[in-house]
């Protein structure tokens, strides 16, 4: 199954990056929850950086605006993922740029929208 960092995790239910995570979860894939000051959600270790992250990533879904994401383009580039989400709210023109660059498929939506409709 594929690994999935989500950036901007969060042990907050309401929120949609906490959603996206239980769903990536129920549907099979194998989640790293990536915040700086969160040490575990719900029994997963969650990664201060994406850096630290021991497994190959295969998505990036980002649940941070451009001024943080900005600051982690080396760290998500240099994991080399096979594809970045940048979900409503965290769009970034640089790193989409830089990642379409690097041959990085880049996908403006909804990480969760994608999974109800097996888009994902």
């Amino acid at each position: 199954m594929k690994n999935v960092a989500l950036i901007g995790a969060t042990n907050k239910a309401d929120r949609y990056a906490y959603q996206a995570m239980k769903l990536l979860l129920e549907k099979g894939y194998r989640v790293y929850p990536v915040h700086p000051r969160i040490t575990t959600i719900d029994g997963l270790s969650v990664y201060q950086t994406i850096r630290d992250i021991p497994e190959e990533i295969h998505t990036v879904t980002l649940y941070v605006g451009a001024p943080r994401s900005t600051l982690m383009i080396e760290g998500i580039l240099g994991c080399r993922p096979q594809r970045i989400i940048f979900n409503p709210g965290a769009e970034n023109d640089i790193l989409e740029k830089q990642a379409r660059d690097a041959e990085i498929e880049t996908v403006r939506g909804c990480t969760l929208v994608m999974l109800k409709t097996n888009q994902f």
